[in-house]
């Protein structure tokens, strides 16, 4: 399981730097077209253009943090670290599905097998946290099943 883990991990982590990258160069593009633009006769035009161009700078500059937060999660996860209780790094197999407490990524597919990477602080994830085997609650009316924890 500790390769799976491993798997899930960098899965994350390269979603992570690609959003980083993405808000980045999504970041110089809209200053380089606020610097680019040259004020005509339309002064209205010309201020109308660099606000949008501001909106867009700061629109992914919300989303470049919220990449760094999530980059800073993964940091913290020890995927070598097993316990019987579910923290954050834990892969959790249910009856109904197979959870790795990290990030909010979604689908992961390895081994021809879904795991779900989800954050601690998503719904599911808060029901998750610190529950051992056995243990079993509702989620979206559906009945699950904590079976094991790596």
């Amino acid at each position: 399981m500790n390769r799976i883990k491993e798997e899930l991990f960098k899965h994350c982590l390269n979603y992570v730097e690609e959003c980083i990258n993405t808000a980045q160069l999504a970041i110089e593009d809209a200053r380089s077209s606020a610097n680019d633009d040259t004020k005509s006769s339309a002064g209205d035009k010309f201020e109308t253009g660099r606000e949008m161009m501001q909106q867009e700078i700061d629109r992914n500059r919300k989303q470049l943090e919220e990449a760094k937060k999530m980059r800073l999660a993964l940091e913290q996860i020890e995927n070598h670290q097993v316990s019987e209780i579910v923290h954050s790094g834990s892969l959790v197999i249910t009856n109904l599905g197979k959870f790795y407490i990290s990030i909010s990524r979604g689908q992961i597919q390895v081994d021809g097998i879904n795991y779900f990477a989800i954050s601690a602080i998503s719904p599911i994830g808060l029901k998750l946290m610190r529950q051992k085997i056995g243990y079993e609650f509702d989620f979206n009316g559906k009945p699950f099943i904590i079976e094991s924890i790596f």
